[in-house]
């Protein structure tokens, strides 16, 4: 298991100047820009990659699916390449978020995703990348459209299940917090479906006072990190844990943000006996 580098925590540094200074500040692995990396060409990223020893965590799932049926074609004709891409750097994990409210009711669009992820997933597997999707546990964003939509860990983990062999969660400490999740849902997960891990922590508020933008350094709140990492370790994860930290780290320079945000990550894996490798 290592530390990966997120854009959230450390914003405003093009690639591949991010991916540098995730090797100075001691990262042990980076997440992808694939736009920008893919301009560089394969060929300079990996070589990126070589020079700077460390990890690609993950990638940006590029195909946008929460519009119009139109767009969602238009971009997954665009996959192939991308996960293509994906493979040949080492990166076989792209990412991405379900918004846990809806316009429409939850049957409807539950049937909507579903039918988009396993189209995805289906290209995706040609080149053996898993596709990771976030739930988001906040009330305020279950309460943001008319229709409550999936936010529970199990509920997700199940629509994954449907949507491929290749599809799991990105699984983030904020989200599995806030919407009740357990160590244990994680080991019902297993390391086969959990494709990437978010870090933040949690200050301790009722939930209608939480908002998804005022997140803490891992160690500074709340969260259970003994149970979420030992979890992850029970079931043998080894890839990227990414701090995605909205909120604490604001204004800070990138350099002071990426190495505050790596001590408080690796602060909280040395509680579950965890070191970054």
């Amino acid at each position: 298991m290592y530390v990966s580098m997120n854009s959230v925590t450390v914003p405003g540094v093009a690639w591949p100047e991010f991916a540098h200074l995730a090797r100075r500040t001691g990262y042990g692995g980076v997440d992808v820009d694939l736009g920008k990396a893919m301009e560089e060409g394969l060929d300079s990223t990996r070589a990126l990659f070589l020079e700077l020893k460390i990890k690609p965590a993950a990638l940006p799932f590029p195909v946008e699916f929460r519009k119009d049926e139109a767009t969602f074609q238009a971009g997954l004709k665009k996959l192939p390449a991308a996960a293509q891409f994906a493979e040949a750097i080492g990166c076989p994990r792209m990412t991405t978020w379900v918004m846990s409210s809806s316009t429409l009711p939850k049957p409807e669009q539950r049937k909507i995703y579903k039918d988009r992820f396993q189209a995805a997933a289906e290209v995706l597997a040609k080149s053996n990348v898993r596709l990771g999707l976030e739930f988001l546990g906040p009330l305020h964003i279950r309460k943001s459209a008319p229709h409550e939509f999936i936010y529970r860990m199990d509920e997700m983990l199940e629509l994954a299940k449907e949507c491929g062999p290749n599809v799991g969660l990105l699984l983030d400490s904020w989200h599995w917090h806030h919407a009740g999740a357990t160590p244990q849902d994680i080991i019902a997960a297993g390391k086969e479906r959990i494709v990437h891990v978010h870090f933040a922590d949690s200050p301790d508020l009722p939930p209608e006072k939480i908002r998804d933008n005022a997140r803490l350094v891992p160690g500074d709140g709340v969260i259970d990190w003994k149970g979420f990492l030992g979890a992850l370790k029970q079931i043998g994860y080894e890839d990227g844990c990414s701090p995605e930290i909205f909120g604490a780290l604001r204004g800070k320079p990138p350099e002071e943000a990426a190495r505050a945000a790596l001590a408080g990550s690796l602060k909280v894996m040395a509680l579950a006996g965890l070191k970054q490798s």
